[in-house]
């Protein structure tokens, strides 16, 4: 009876394992306040994903336009997202971007693997991902509303 008791309870522990790795991709990850961001968030729309800094002048200059710019596509299928450049968590994300002014989400970790993003030495950058999860532009230097909505106009036609 030991050994079958061992037996159930080693299945037992291996269902609860992938039960939690299950569980693991429903996420990806949490934002500036410590919020789980769900993985839906990053599928089956545009996203834009902005690399900044706190010492990156032109990040600290495109930042309300990068608001302006997820605030004017609110319900059209785009979302915004940030990245700290220096990989900053909890609370130093979390003061770093309200003293920032960010409003969009700033995801804690890096999504670079999941889309394929090449590392950039220069800030800031800029990535437009396709509704498909596909990388369709590196914008190098600091963005503005307008651009980015023209900038995605034109690839969506594409």
């Amino acid at each position: 009876m030991g050994m079958r008791l061992q037996s159930v309870l080693a299945a037992f522990m291996a269902m609860g394992t992938v039960v939690l790795l299950g569980g693991c991709a429903d996420d990806a990850g949490v934002d500036q306040h410590g919020r789980k961001v769900p993985a839906a968030r990053l599928e089956g729309q545009w996203l834009v994903i902005n690399y900044w800094a706190e010492w990156c002048a032109p990040c600290r200059t495109e930042i309300p336009e990068l608001n302006a710019f997820a605030e004017r596509q609110a319900g059209q299928s785009v979302e915004v997202f940030g990245v700290n450049f220096d990989g900053l968590q909890a609370q130093e994300l979390a003061r770093a971007s309200e003293q920032l002014g960010i409003r969009f989400t700033v995801l804690a970790q890096d999504p670079a693997s999941r889309f394929g993003l090449p590392r950039s030495e220069a800030l800031p950058v800029t990535y437009v991902i396709d509704d498909k999860g596909k990388l369709r532009e590196r914008l190098m230097g600091e963005q503005n509303a307008e651009g980015l909505t023209a900038k995605l106009a034109e690839l969506r036609k594409e």
